[in-house]
This record gives structure tokens, C-alpha cells and sequence, in this order.
């Protein structure tokens, strides 16, 4: 199979073209290894049987050997020898030239491991599974730059996803390797394989804490049964204690540490503008996953399942919107949050770009639900006018963009200036 242009191509090659040495993060089985060799002129793989040894026993007494080779030089899961990273950094500041090396790693090391944090020689990338346009199953006739740099063009656009293979997409999830499956149960295989697996090996080997499978398993159904919500830790605990009553909050957050370290669970942040009281403006986080399939694997369910379950599906449609918005916005800095008030007033997204500029975003799976969502985010808008017009001298910027993303298939701009969106429509 020939490789699938990914999102984070431009920005790898930007990186390179400014710093010394780029660090590539996210979950197994995402791409970041393909992703790095398209770029680089030799290869370190710690993971290879047939080298890991003599590669760990160079990196304990002679690290900087390692590091001999044509650049890019790619050191694929350097956490595996942690000392690899401060050899990064001291050849990064002899050699004083940018492009020198790509790190890649499926789960963050403990800052305790290393001397120097790396700034101003080690670039940090996070890299997502795939979204929908990197799979090919989104058409990208609608560009998220382009509604940004021209927020008052028409648009047009027909998704070609019918809602079926929308539900099967996102059980099958962003995961390169499912793509080269030859039957749909077979793609349905590669996060259940990449689910048994962390269960039972990744949430141990991560930093060498024994942790227990089925509580593992126990706590990512919880999740998911709350993905998308703004299910408080609380709520998580009881779910476990049902199972086990000797579940304590330390124990919850070790796990659930360790699943972030993993680049598993991934959270939404509140946006928290004072155009209301604050006591009234929800702030804790909206509990998602770095892709829906997890939450699928977790719950045992099925495409057919949820054809029958749209309410369901409409929770793990928003954490796919969330998961492909993320890779769409990141060679612009971007990153998500969500508002959301006790009066009920919410934004499912809310997209922020490197430069100031944001957009509010609603994710509904249903036209039906179109005029609720676009209803919620003019509304915040005009709470961002009316607190600009009450306090001139601290303005809140108003949304550059307002936009509902649907599992439909047409797109098109309201007459009150929001722009509807199928998923299958977007890329970046």
C-alpha cells in the first residue's frame, strides 16, 4: 500500500527546516514511525530483536555512536533508552545545524529521566490516527483553513459517506494498519488487537508499575460509557467500585496517568470566557479518547450495533469530530476546547488557532439537530457582543468561525452566517 498523505507532513518538514531535532508523540499503531521514515536518511529501531541488545548496551556507555548516520537520522521509540535524549540535545548543540534528527514515541517519559527538557533543540509534534480525510473516506471539499481565512464564502459540498459506513468507519478507527485489511471484519481486528494489548501489556510496561488487566478494562468501559460528557472522576470511581470496592481516587489516578502517558484518553478542557458568571460556566473536563474505536472496543460493540443506537453513536461521532479537528488544526497550533453552562448553552468545540483566532463548533450527527446547534452558537456570540458593549476596555474576540459539523451529506452556509459541515466533506 502505497503512503497516505497525513496532516502532520507539512509541519514535520517545517520543523526540520528550524530546529535541530523533531520529536514525533502519540498512540501505537498511529503512523508515526511511516511518517518519519518519508523524511529521514537512516534509521535507529530500538524495537528490532535482532539489534535491541547491542543498541542498549551502546546507548548505557557510548549514546552519541548511536547517533552516527545521514541525516534526518530517525531514532524510532527512543523512551526505550531514555539516555538517547540528553545524546540528542549535546550533538544537537555541537553540530549547530537544524534537520539532524527524528524521535519518535508511543508513550511520554517521565521528565525524572532525562537532565534537559530539550528546549530550543527538540521540537515536540503530536500526531493523531488518522482522520477521515488522511483515510480517504472524506472527499475534502470543504477546507477548515479556508472557512477560516474567508468566513464569508458560500460553500457547497455532498459528503459520500452514507451513514452506515460512517458508523463503520469510526468503529474501525484512524489506525493505519486496518486500512490494509482485506475484509471489514478484519479492519474491525486492528484496534481489538490494539486494545487486548494495552489492556494486558502497555498499561504495565509503560513505567514498570504492575497494574491489573481487568481493572484496566473496567476503567476504559466507564470512559467510554462517558465519552463525550462531562462525567466528573467521581462517577468513574463509583463505576469501578461497583466491581471492585477496594478502588480508591490514588488508585484512579494512577491508572488513569498511566493511560494518558499512553496517549489513550485525551480530555477536553473548558473554555471558560467571563461572559457569564463563572460560577455557572462548567469547568471540569469532557472525557474523550485519542479515537472513538477505543471506546468502541471497550463497550463490545458492533457497526450493527450501533446502527440500532444512534443516541450512542452520537457520542462517538463527537469524539470523531474532535480526534479529526485535532489533526486538521495542528500545522496552525491549534487546539480544542468546550463551553458549556448550567443553562444548558454550549459549544461542543471550540477551536482555537495559534494566531487568537477561534471557531465554535457543534457536532451533530442528525440535520434535525442543525437549528439547535447553530441556535447554541449564536447565542454565545451575542453574549461575546453584549460583554464587549458592557466592558469596552477588556473585549473577548468574537468567533472568527461558527460552524456544525453533521454526519449528513450537505454542506452549506445558513443564512445567519454558520456554516454546516458534513465530516465527510472536511479536511484541513
Amino acid at each position: 500500500m502505497s503512503y497516505l498523505h497525513r496532516t502532520v507532513d507539512t509541519l514535520l518538514d517545517l520543523q526540520l527546516q528550524a530546529i535541530g531535532a523533531v520529536l514525533i508523540e502519540g498512540p501505537k499503531w498511529c503512523g508515526k514511525t511511516t511518517t518519519a521514515k518519508q523524511k529521514a536518511r537512516s534509521v535507529l529501531e530500538f524495537q528490532d530483536p535482532s539489534t535491541r541488545a547491542g543498541y542498549f548496551e551502546t546507548a548505557k556507555t557510548k549514546p552519541h555512536l548511536l547517533l552516527n548516520g545521514e541525516t534526518p537520522r530517525l531514532i524510532d521509540e527512543w523512551q526505550d533508552a531514555p539516555m538517547i535524549w540528553d545524546a540528542v540535545r549535546v550533538e544537537v548543540d555541537r553540530r549547530q545545524d537544524v534537520g539532524q534528527f527524528i524521535l519518535t514515541g508511543s508513550n511520554s517519559v517521565d521528565s525524572s529521566q532525562i537532565y534537559h527538557s530539550g528546549t530550543g533543540r527538540v521540537a515536540r509534534m503530536k500526531m493523531y490516527p488518522m482522520s477521515l480525510w488522511e483515510s480517504q473516506e472524506s472527499n475534502g471539499e470543504i477546507s477548515l483553513l479556508d472557512l477560516f481565512n474567508n468566513p464569508q464564502k458560500d460553500i457547497e459540498g455532498i459528503s459520500n459517506l452514507e451513514i452506515e459506513q460512517l458508523i463503520f468507519a469510526v468503529c474501525r478507527g484512524g489506525w493505519p494498519a486496518s486500512l490494509n485489511a482485506r475484509t471489514d471484519e478484519a479492519k474491525l481486528l486492528t484496534v481489538r488487537n490494539y486494545y487486548n494489548s494495552l489492556c494486558k501489556n502497555d498499561i504495565t510496561h509503560i513505567d514498570g508499575v504492575k497494574r491489573n488487566e481487568t481493572t484496566t478494562r473496567n476503567l476504559l468501559r466507564s470512559y467510554a460509557r462517558n465519552v463525550s460528557t462531562l462525567a466528573k472522576k467521581q462517577s468513574i470511581l463509583d463505576d469501578l467500585k461497583a466491581n471492585d470496592e477496594s478502588m480508591t481516587m490514588p488508585t484512579l489516578d494512577d491508572y488513569l496517568s498511566a493511560l494518558k502517558k499512553l496517549f489513550v484518553v485525551e480530555d477536553v478542557d473548558a473554555w471558560c470566557p467571563a461572559i457569564r458568571s463563572k460560577t455557572v460556566i462548567r469547568s471540569g473536563v469532557k472525557r474523550d479518547f485519542v479515537d472513538p474505536s477505543v471506546a468502541v472496543a471497550a463497550l463490545g460493540l458492533t457497526p450493527k450495533a450501533l446502527q440500532l443506537d444512534l443516541l450512542t453513536f452520537g457520542f462517538l461521532f463527537e469524539n470523531a469530530c474532535i480526534r479529526d479537528l485535532r489533526a486538521y488544526s495542528q500545522a496552525l497550533d491549534g487546539h480544542v476546547s468546550y463551553y458549556h453552562d448550567r443553562y444548558g448553552l454550549e459549544a461542543d468545540v471550540v477551536l482555537h488557532l495559534g494566531d487568537g483566532r477561534y471557531a465554535l463548533i457543534e457536532c451533530k450527527l442528525g440535520s434535525y439537530q442543525i437549528e439547535e446547534g447553530a441556535k447554541h452558537l449564536l447565542e454565545i456570540r451575542r453574549l461575546v457582543q453584549k460583554h464587549n458593549e458592557n466592558e469596552p476596555q477588556v473585549p473577548i474576540r468574537e468567533p472568527d468561525l461558527m460552524m456544525v459539523i453533521t454526519g449528513g451529506q450537505y454542506a452549506y452556509k445558513r443564512a445567519d452566517g454558520v456554516f454546516v459541515v458534513p465530516i465527510g466533506c472536511l479536511k484541513d
